[in-house]
């Protein structure tokens, strides 16, 4: 571990050298998805980003225990800490139990993330296994006396804890400034300040997701359980802490107060975040009508884009924008990136088959140098990947007999792609990520039989269309739905 590794931490709002607290361990903890829904490209990102520092770690040799987390309890639809648990409201939509929505999407975002060849994380903790442990954290909390019980819930003094403490340090704002900014919400009659925020609630007796506790019979808040988890997993003290840029204002800000208050220390010396998407520069959003599905990328099956793409396109894609950047979807940039990416995979495809000799044009060494330069300048893939260009024409250059390459430099150049374009970025060729292609239909055909169930014909023709446009036939029948290609 040679290599000096610098890291921009969102909470001093510079870059640092990455110094981990036991080297040669290192503990991540990165916020998992919330599984009511299917996994969006915003998951994606963010899981395909903590991917890749997840691979650069370990090639450097540290021993990494990844830690993320299942969301699958007290995610409530409102605003303030009241309103219904949004896998509770689909369970009673659907009239099935609670925990067969979090099976459902849970499976399906390991499928998006498998197909996508993210490496799995060392531990993946879930919120409902994890009720004793919040119970506990919640008690100790109690005990410093940075919260205070009120009809069966329990909540965060945010006021007194900013009294020692700078509770907006993680975002930046000034305690007055937030006061100023926050509406005054339901339920606020219970709490003493305008920013308190839940670690415990009462269920009402119609709620499905319900535990029993000190304060009587309820559910945890959202924040509390990423506290409760990388506390019993990596200790009250780790190295980084990750998610999207969304989570710095109220998630992540929260988790610094709880653990200040439980145990007098900031969990994490590094706090990393993934920016937000766009398409066509303007902010994906559900309400804007311009969010897409992981999915309906592989498909075709959206309104935005012309044609369908390959996970290793996407997964290109993602990566050649840096992690702190805005990506921004469009025909043209997917096109580029596809394009971009078979020139890489094609170079790569060649080097088995390059002759040496005697003498060489080029210096495999120098371009090693920068291709560590650049992941260890905060993980900055976008320069790695020009370099991997820069490999792709040497390649396609002595393939050519344009240049010349001794046997030393061949196999530093075999090295040098199979670490940093495997290895690090975690690309495949089409001929391998075809292996995939069973999984990505099948994992398309469940979506148009949930579709089906539901009575949602139009959904499930469009897939069926779709698919037939792009090449593959589906036949249904009493055992189900197969699929060929025509």
């Amino acid at each position: 571990m040679k290599q000096k590794l610098f890291v921009y931490n969102t909470l001093s709002r510079k870059k640092e050298e990455f110094i981990p607290l036991n080297a040669p361990h290192v503990g991540m903890y990165v916020c998992g998805p919330t599984v009511y829904s299917d996994a969006h490209l915003g998951n994606c990102r963010t899981y395909i980003s903590f991917d890749l520092i997840f691979r650069y770690l370990t090639l450097l040799g540290y021993k990494v225990r990844y830690v993320r987390n299942i969301t699958d309890a007290g995610h409530l639809e409102g605003d303030a800490d009241e309103g219904e648990d949004k896998i509770a409201k689909k369970a009673k939509l659907a009239q099935v139990e609670p925990m067969e929505i979090v099976q459902k999407y849970t499976v399906g975002f390991r499928d998006v993330m498998r197909i996508l060849n993210t490496l799995p994380p060392s531990i993946e903790p879930t919120a409902t296994g994890h009720i004793i442990e919040q119970i506990e954290l919640t008690k100790e909390i109690l005990a410093r006396g940075y919260a205070y019980e009120v009809n069966g819930s329990v909540y965060f003094d945010v006021e007194k804890y900013n009294k020692t403490q700078d509770y907006g340090a993680l975002n930046g704002r000034h305690l007055e400034d937030l006061l100023n900014n926050t509406r005054n919400l339901g339920g606020q009659d219970e709490k003493r300040g305008k920013l308190d925020f839940a670690l415990w609630i009462k269920a009402k007796p119609e709620h499905l997701m319900k535990w029993p506790s000190p304060w009587g019979v309820g559910f945890p808040g959202w924040h509390l359980e990423c506290s409760a988890m990388s506390n019993k997993y990596l200790g009250h003290q780790f190295d980084i802490h990750g998610g999207g840029i969304d989570l710095v204002p109220t998630h992540h800000t929260n988790e610094i107060a709880q653990n200040v208050a439980a145990c007098g220390k900031n969990p994490a010396t590094y706090w990393m975040h993934t920016n937000m998407l766009t398409v066509n520069g303007t902010k994906m959003s559900k309400s804007l009508g311009n969010s897409f599905l992981p999915e309906e990328l592989f498909s075709g099956e959206n309104d935005i884009l012309n044609k369908p793409y390959s996970p290793m396109t996407v997964r290109f894609f993602m990566l050649q924008t840096h992690y702190r950047s805005t990506l921004d979807f469009s025909n043209d940039a997917m096109e580029a990136s596809e394009k971009g990416f078979k020139r890489l995979m094609n170079a790569y495809d060649l080097l088995p088959g390059l002759k040496t000799s005697a003498q060489s044009d080029v210096d495999i060494e120098s371009i090693s140098n920068n291709c560590y330069a650049a992941m260890n300048d905060d993980f900055n893939s976008p320069v790695l990947i020009a370099e991997l260009f820069e490999c792709s024409r040497i390649i396609n250059s002595v393939h050519d007999g344009k240049a010349k390459i001794d046997e030393q430099n061949l196999e530093a150049l075999k090295k040098l792609m199979q670490t940093f374009l495997v290895d690090v970025l975690g690309l495949k060729s089409e001929a391998a990520a075809n292996d995939e292609l069973p999984n990505v239909l099948d994992f398309i055909i469940n979506l148009r039989s949930e579709a089906k169930k539901s009575q949602d014909y139009a959904t499930s023709d469009k897939i069926r269309i779709g698919l037939q446009q792009i090449g593959f036939q589906l036949k249904d029948s009493k055992e189900g739905t197969t699929w060929t290609k025509i």
